[in-house]
């Protein structure tokens, strides 16, 4: 019988291998930017930054942060929304559901309380009074915020989302960005996970699905041209 589809392949290659060969193909199609883009930056709190404090944060590249300051410093500049989020859950974790009932010790994902130090933003953000940030509660941005709302509110076609971790909650709001109709870019160098693995699969994922994985400068260069 002659095979049209793949069977699984296993040639030894790793997530980063695999995503650098998937990067270095020319003839990969891209969603390409609209005409008005938001800068969704997703979990940049210490619980997931401050690689000095909690066990639950990660580090990859070590410019991310000042890589997502200058991409929204960009876009502020041009009258378009940057949007920041973080997560915190109430005092009985009710608001957490089932996904915070996997472990409960002081790192545990539902024990994030508001306005905790765990819950704050990480103090290298550059969050200027007129971006918008929210507290959710689940993956995605989307998922019970008023995200949507103030995206048709402002226009927007194209969302760049930045954050951590890539494998989950940037991939969750990647996925959930294009299938509310957004071109959605993922800037390589603003994105963080705790194992190269988890990191480097999930960009080749979304390259080949849900977005256009890029450079940082190629979402540098496209604001300083507007």
């Amino acid at each position: 019988m002659e095979l049209v589809g793949t069977k699984m392949v296993s040639d030894g290659r790793t997530a980063r291998q695999i995503f650098e060969d998937v990067m270095a193909n020319p003839g990969r199609a891209k969603f390409g930017f609209g005409t008005r883009l938001a800068i969704v930056n997703v979990d940049f709190q210490n619980a997931y930054t401050r690689i000095d404090r909690y066990k639950t944060a990660y580090e990859t590249d070590p410019r991310q942060i000042e890589h997502t300051n200058t991409i929204s410093r960009l876009a502020r500049e041009r009258g378009m929304p940057v949007i920041w989020t973080h997560v915190a859950y109430a005092d009985d974790a009710s608001d957490a559901g089932v996904w915070g009932t996997r472990t409960n010790t002081p790192d545990s994902l539902q024990n994030i309380k508001v306005d905790s130090d765990r819950h704050a933003f990480d103090e290298r953000c550059a969050i200027a009074p007129e971006d918008t940030v929210y507290t959710k509660r689940m993956p995605s941005a989307f998922f019970e915020t008023p995200l949507q709302s103030l995206l048709v509110w402002h226009k927007v076609d194209t969302v760049v989302v930045t954050g951590g971790s890539t494998s989950g909650c940037v991939r969750a709001t990647a996925v959930d960005a294009l299938s509310r109709g957004y071109r959605t870019i993922v800037p390589i160098e603003c994105c963080a996970d705790k194992h190269e693995s988890y990191h480097f699969a999930n960009l080749t994922d979304l390259q080949l699905k849900y977005a256009d994985v890029e450079p940082v400068q190629a979402v540098i260069d496209w604001l300083e041209a507007r």
